[in-house]
């Protein structure tokens, strides 16, 4: 579990006077403390949960960053790659397109699927096969690409 580690990876960051790195870690800890509390319990969140919020934390920041180039901001993009990089090293190893577009025609020959009425059933065991493996978007379009 992430939130196991994270308050000792942030002492390290500390004493190594990391600030990237430290950014990136109190942004996952405060996101962590955020989900626990917004639930209403005190109970520990499961390690899919955990995964899902990196992955919104990394879509949050991608943005940000893409905004910030397209402002000319280099500087305040730079910040938000390197919490980028920081977030995405608790996460599952992303595959790349080849294994994703495997595993969706093997998950399309399953189900039966043959037009495009069928993506949504696709996506849906898609996302549940692929979960902090694979980002949505892509999903999405390789499902949309092999039923078309």
């Amino acid at each position: 579990m992430i939130s196991n580690t994270i308050d000792q990876e942030i002492k390290q960051a500390m004493l190594a006077k990391d600030q990237a790195r430290l950014r990136g870690l109190r942004a996952i800890k405060a996101a962590l403390l955020l989900a626990k509390t917004e639930k209403g319990t005190a109970e520990e969140i499961t390690e899919e949960t955990e995964i899902k919020l990196l992955q919104k934390l990394v879509k949050q920041r991608k943005e940000s960053a893409d905004i910030y180039k397209q402002q000319g901001r280099e500087d305040l993009s730079i910040v938000e790659e390197e919490e980028i990089a920081v977030i995405s090293g608790f996460m599952p190893k992303q595959l790349d397109e080849a294994e994703v577009e495997q595993i969706i025609a093997k998950l399309i020959k399953d189900a039966g699927a043959v037009s495009i009425k069928d993506m949504g059933k696709v996506i849906g065991l898609a996302n549940k096969e692929l979960a902090g493996k694979a980002d949505g978007k892509l999903i999405a379009e390789l499902v949309k690409k092999q039923l078309a």
